[in-house]
């Protein structure tokens, strides 16, 4: 008979399909390849031509599934072959038929067996549904051609079933399900003329064959936590419900399901970075490759020829090294990145892309690699319509293997083998350190390094001593990485980390020895420790805003059922800000940043943090009013002016504009909560001390103003050093409205006309109050506060601009004091010469604050010669700028007195 031109290239390529297709094409049941194979298509072809299937006397049920299956695979082997389909369609394809093969299998058991038992119900008489977990590639929906299906069944609790009409067959809900899971075994997996739908294979539960078939979720949970391996932490990654219920409603069993996940998700992604887990993989990749080596041993002789004989799946550089690699990722960072969950191979390879795990050209060789082994394998599968992964070495057998996948000859093909083996092994030991042995000095073979506690414990310390005495400071390095280490002593992950990847604790005596203040900082947040991990993430300049949309995503998902976990969410924001904070100490102490561009960094990263804090408390406020709030955040001080340091305070005020009834009581409510999430202590530290006394009135003040209250104490009731403070704040987060209101206000504000006696004089009152507030009597010069420091330029420049700035209006522009100090002797303000001076002298003594906070000293004060030309500088632009102040100037509560 004629072969339809659609199924052309699959009775060239496959036995299977040149016996199979003719009696189906006569029974007229050939599913249209033209189209992609979807569920719907699925759904459709079967009750065109098994309608009724659930139905059905056992021996039309077992002949219509095993024909349903065969049109469908015939149908996707036809789309791969003659280029139709690309592989997410030909892999989606596979699993969605076995899907519906389970749901049918399941729905004929269960309805057979309810019919003589009755209804399965739980303790409270609720109706019950068997839960069916896909695993491995069926739970990815990366299943072959030919599989098995790895299959757990679980059911929520006890019960029984209700019993048939008669009253009469009542059993345990075990020993129903028990039942039906043989039947669908029958169905699924017995040999007949029609061959079979697909082999079950339910190894994979709790205690293996030796454990019982269905197995309570309670059991289950039982189980992981006392007895789960690391290898059953692999094997649930890709794990997932398959089924639709039969007698729940959807409701209910989606309860279940997510009670299965609240299992499932813990045990497999732990909350922190379980370094632990490339020991474990490894050795069961030893494990694997052990076993195909002794198979490709049994069945060297009937596979022996003129080539290599080839395992695409358990062989070098094949498709389980290419899966390991993404599970490595996943095992060890998906507890706390959501995106490496993903449950295909595929989707995990290109978050590591995308987060710079790997590189481009590493996942694009991966990706490649996988494509073409999947293909390879799905060829192997397709000829006798057998679970096989190994291509023999027999000229015949490469030569069939080359044509169908393409190539021009069988040279073609094995070199595109050679290619991507070497590829993914290089990728693959370099990931898994498989050079990673230690030789026994009377063993002529290498055996696996021990990975208990002690042994790593002692290797990690001939680390830490090689280290230290290598370094610069061999005292100061000795000190600070056996301080980190006797943190770390009793958290295996941490060790594990130093043990497996011994470049990061190089990294680790380079920051100790170059500043006290990180080796303290790793030593308070060894969760930051991670980024030493590749040098090639940890020295790219900050993206903030990918930054800012990661913390966003992750922020969000952060939930218990429907609500936020606020304490998750608390843990984020710091674990967020560590790792970028680190990131950047490692480029300041590598050279990377001068002190102005580090602050702009430090600033930005502020922004983003409070950004999110707000979004989520607002969020997590349980009486809301609107969606966004009407609520900005106003940052003053080192924040506001874009000078921000490592352990910097955040000077805050939070002004609202929102004409609701409830709005003062709710906005004043989300301030607590936003200086809440900021200032706590959580067990991933801490974010920054907040201060708040800068808003009106100060700490007799209401904690959050109104906007026109705002504005209306600025200009008539604020103080000249509250304008000060306004001369370096800026809007940061919230309402994008409101601070532009509250920039037009600002510049409004401090544009206005002052009496200069009296302005001077109210500054020249505050500097003294200060210089009070600090005293320094140690004969050292103090980079900030003494005179011709810091603190002193600050004031200049904030005289100038409250001074001139209502006839030179650019003097508002929030540009940081060396760039006002240059704009005003543009202006002709002050002399020019000394204007430079001021500002070199600003740097310097910003370079020199940065250093000595750096080395761990707790104030910035030097010889008291050492910054003289500078203090030479300040000292004489003062005389300057104050030039016009009174001769005898009141103290700020004189002033006060006299004025109320």
């Amino acid at each position: 008979m004629a072969v339809p031109l659609a199924y052309a290239a699959a009775i060239a390529h496959s036995r299977f399909a040149a016996r199979t297709l003719p009696r189906l094409d006569a029974a007229g049941c050939l599913l249209d390849p033209s189209a992609a194979i979807t569920a719907d298509v699925l759904r459709c072809h079967r009750e065109a031509h098994w309608p009724g299937l659930s139905q059905r006397p056992q021996e039309q049920a077992i002949a219509g599934l095993r024909e349903f299956r065969n049109s469908a695979l015939l149908a996707i082997m036809a789309r791969d072959l003659s280029g139709q389909a690309d592989l997410a369609e030909n892999l989606s394809s596979i699993s969605l038929l076995a899907e519906q093969a389970i749901q049918l299998a399941y729905e004929i058991s269960v309805r057979g067996l309810a019919a003589r038992h009755g209804t399965p119900r739980d303790q409270q008489g609720q109706p019950v549904d068997l839960l069916i977990v896909g695993m491995g590639k069926l739970g990815g929906l990366e299943l072959n051609a030919s599989s098995d299906v790895d299959l757990i069944y679980l059911v929520a609790g006890e019960g029984l079933t209700a019993g048939n009409e008669h009253g009469q067959g009542q059993i345990d809900l075990g020993s129903f399900f028990g039942k039906v899971a043989k039947k669908m075994s029958l169905l699924l997996a017995e040999p007949t003329a029609h061959g079979f739908v697909f082999r079950v294979d339910l190894r994979l539960r709790p205690n293996g064959d030796a454990g019982p078939v269905i197995c309570s979720l309670a059991m289950l949970e039982d189980y992981l936590i006392v007895h789960g391996r690391e290898w059953e932490r692999y094997a649930w990654i890709k794990a997932r419900v398959v089924n639709q219920p039969v007698f729940q409603t959807q409701d209910s069993f989606q309860a279940g399901v997510q009670a299965l996940e609240s299992i499932r998700r813990p045990f497999v992604f732990r909350r922190y970075l379980d370094f632990n887990a490339l020991a474990a993989l490894r050795d069961l990749h030893g494990q694997i490759r052990e076993e195909a080596e002794r198979r490709s041993r049994r069945q060297g002789s009937r596979l022996a020829g003129v080539h290599e004989p080839v395992d695409v799946k358990l062989g070098r550089g094949g498709i389980r090294e290419i899966e390991f690699v993404a599970q490595l990722f996943q095992l060890i960072r998906g507890g706390r990145e959501e995106k490496l969950r993903d449950r295909s191979t595929r989707g995990v390879l290109q978050t590591l892309a995308e987060q710079g795990r790997l590189s481009t050209q590493e996942v694009t060789q991966l990706q490649d690699a996988y494509a073409f082994w999947r293909r390879l394998e799905h060829r192997l599968q397709y000829e006798e319509d057998a679970q096989t992964h190994l291509l023999g070495g027999s000229e015949e057998a490469v030569a069939r293997a080359a044509s169908a996948m393409g190539c021009r000859d069988a040279r073609d093909l094995i070199d595109q083998i050679e290619g991507h083996q070497h590829a993914v092994s290089e990728l693959f030991d370099r990931l898994f350190r498989r050079d990673d042995t230690i030789q026994d000095d009377n063993a002529e073979d290498p055996r696996p390094r021990a990975t208990d506690r002690d042994s790593r414990l002692t290797r990690v310390r001939a680390l830490v001593a090689a280290h230290a005495a290598a370094s610069g400071q061999p005292d100061l390095v000795r000190r600070g990485l056996e301080a980190l280490l006797e943190t770390l002593s009793r958290r295996a992950s941490y060790l594990a980390l130093f043990d497996e990847y011994p470049e990061t604790l190089v990294r680790v005596a380079r920051v100790i020895e170059a500043s006290s203040w990180a080796s303290e900082y790793l030593r308070r947040h060894p969760i930051v420790l991670d980024e030493l991990l590749d040098s090639r993430t940890l020295m790219e300049t900050p993206n903030l805003e990918g930054f800012s949309q990661e913390l966003s995503r992750q922020m969000l998902q952060a939930r218990i059922g429907d609500a936020p976990d606020v304490e998750r969410q608390m843990d984020l924001l710091r674990e967020a800000h560590h790792a970028q904070t680190f990131r950047l100490l490692v480029q300041d102490l590598e050279g990377m940043w001068t002190v102005e561009r580090l602050s702009d960094q430090l600033s930005g990263l502020a922004d983003c943090l409070i950004e999110a804090t707000l979004e989520a408390a607002w969020q997590a406020s349980p009486r809301r009013h609107r969606e966004s709030p009407r609520f900005a955040v106003i940052a003053y001080g080192k924040l506001g002016g874009k000078e921000l340091g490592y352990a910097s305070d955040l000077d805050l005020i939070f002004i609202y504009d929102d004409h609701h009834d409830l709005a003062a009581e709710r906005y004043a409510r989300l301030a607590q909560r936003i200086n809440v999430w900021l200032s706590t202590n959580t067990a991933a530290g801490s974010l920054f001390e907040i201060d708040l006394r800068l808003r009106p009135n100060g700490n007799a003040g209401l904690l959050v103003s109104d906007l026109t209250g705002f504005l209306r104490y600025q200009t008539e009731q604020a103080w000249a050093w509250e304008h000060q403070a306004l001369t370096r704040a800026r809007f940061c987060a919230g309402h994008q409205d409101i601070g532009r209101a509250f920039e037009d206000a600002r510049i409004k504000i401090l544009r206005m006309a002052r009496d200069r006696g009296t302005l001077l004089e109210e500054i020249l009152a505050m500097r003294h109050k200060m210089h009070e507030g600090h005293p320094n009597p140690t004969g050292l010069f103090d980079l900030k506060h003494d005179c011709g420091g810091m603190v002193d330029i600050e004031f200049m420049v904030q005289a100038l601009v409250l001074g001139h700035a209502h006839v030179h209006a650019s003097l508002t522009d929030n540009l940081g004091n060396i760039a006002l100090l240059r704009r005003s002797a543009q202006l002709g303000l002050i002399p020019e010469g000394l204007a430079e001076q001021t500002a070199d002298a600003y740097r310097h003594l910003r370079q020199h604050q940065h250093r000595i906070r750096l080395s761990g000293a707790s104030s910035a004060r030097v010889p008291a010669g050492l910054m003289a030309s500078e203090r030479q500088a300040v000292e004489s632009l003062w005389s300057v700028v104050f030039a016009d102040a009174p001769a005898t100037t009141r103290s700020l509560a004189q002033i006060r007195q006299r004025t109320g």
